[in-house]
């Protein structure tokens, strides 16, 4: 039987050596290499300077507040899809737009931003000057999280399905008011989800390039568009894998930081 487990670990095992270990050596080769091929510092010294630091305290701060939009719109949508009896259409409704291609997602919100978008249609039919949407910050903010909610709601859903119901029947017996009960009961219960669901959510926020291009424009500029760059326009791939590497290294410590321990729970 050991044998037989250790065969099925193959390609596991192949899928991280392939896709995370090679890539993150090569990175770390990379940084230290400068565009003449030569070991240097170099990369170093240009990254850990006031514009990439500026432009990681940035990303981290979009990410930050896309990740606290998720959790304001998540948090009563599971509670509410807990409580109805037809949660699993509910769940439905929210994961089928995770089916579409992230790309057509976006140009979706560009049609409905732009000038002569849907929003701009409405506020000129209402008689009400049309507003430059596009290319906004707040319109990053809003498609970034629309985007990820379902990455949110979805490990909070998943931890208050199991909290049993007696609970809180319990706590409204001892004289505990409904908002009592939910930072009583039903918060400390579904603090995992929670945790998980900002792991899910902070930790790709932090590195988004294409939703960064084309519907903020230049407006917000993160660490994600800054890999970009230099991988695809100013070809450096040495001071690009010092970014990327730095980012992998950053978000590898949210992880071991933020991680989840299950204890297990009491169903319903």
């Amino acid at each position: 039987m050991k044998n037989i487990s250790r065969w099925l670990a193959i390609p596991y095992f192949l899928w991280m050596l392939v896709f995370i270990i090679i890539p993150v050596i090569l990175l770390c080769y990379f940084s230290f290499v400068d565009q003449q091929g030569h070991f240097s510092f170099e990369n170093y010294q240009q990254f850990f300077t006031m514009r990439y630091m500026y432009m990681f305290a940035e990303s981290v701060l979009y990410a930050a507040i896309i990740t606290l939009v998720c959790l304001l719109i998540s948090y009563p949508a599971a509670y509410f899809i807990r409580q109805s009896r037809h949660a699993g259409t509910w769940l439905l409704v929210m994961i089928i737009p995770t089916w579409m291609n992230l790309l057509l997602k976006t140009y979706a919100f560009i049609g409905i931003f732009s000038q002569d978008g849907l929003i701009n249609r409405i506020l000129n039919a209402l008689h009400l000057p049309s507003q430059g949407l596009l290319f906004t910050a707040p319109a990053f903010v809003i498609v970034s999280a629309y985007i990820y909610i379902p990455f949110m709601l979805l490990p909070i859903y998943n931890s208050m399905k199991d909290i049993n119901n007696q609970l809180f029947y319990a706590a409204q017996d001892l004289g505990a008011n409904t908002f009592t009960t939910m930072r009583k009961v039903l918060l400390p219960l579904s603090k995992e989800g929670i945790k998980t669901g900002i792991q899910v959510t902070f930790i790709p926020a932090l590195s988004l390039f294409m939703i960064t291009r084309l519907i903020a424009g230049n407006k917000v500029v993160n660490i994600g568009t800054a890999i970009e760059e230099q991988f695809l326009v100013i070809q450096n791939y040495g001071i690009g894998s010092t970014i990327a590497l730095f980012l992998v290294l950053f978000m590898a410590l949210l992880l071991i930081l933020t991680r989840t321990k299950h204890k297990g729970g009491a169903s319903r």
